[in-house]
């Protein structure tokens, strides 16, 4: 069985393994998620100016962090930043799998207007 130290080492890798592959630019910027027990949030991020242009989160939402929330988070996300101009992104999931809460953000951001 796996420890809880083994497992947030096994996160960090990935999360490494992605962001090898993975800067945004001031064309596309970077579409950062973190996932925790509770709630998810998404910013995004131009990593050559190293500035974060749009972030929300499902902390004033009405749910807490179950994929209903995800999807309004990518949903306002995608709005938000329609209105900071920003239309083409790069997707970083932050080491996580893209099943559950990180493919319902993804998609309802798609839904909304963002093209990655």
């Amino acid at each position: 069985m796996q420890s809880s130290k083994d497992k947030v080492e096994a996160k960090r890798r990935r999360h490494y393994r992605v962001r090898l592959k993975v800067a945004g630019s001031a064309e596309r910027p970077r579409l950062s998620v973190y996932r925790s027990l509770k709630h998810i949030y998404a910013q995004i991020i131009d990593d050559t100016s190293g500035r974060t242009l749009v972030s929300t989160s499902s902390l004033g939402g009405s749910g807490q962090g179950n994929v209903q929330a995800a999807s309004e988070v990518g949903k306002k996300l995608a709005e938000v930043a329609k209105s900071a101009n920003i239309e083409r992104v790069v997707f970083d999931r932050g080491g996580c799998l893209y099943h559950g809460r990180v493919k319902a953000l993804a998609e309802s951001a798609r839904e909304g207007g963002l093209l990655f």
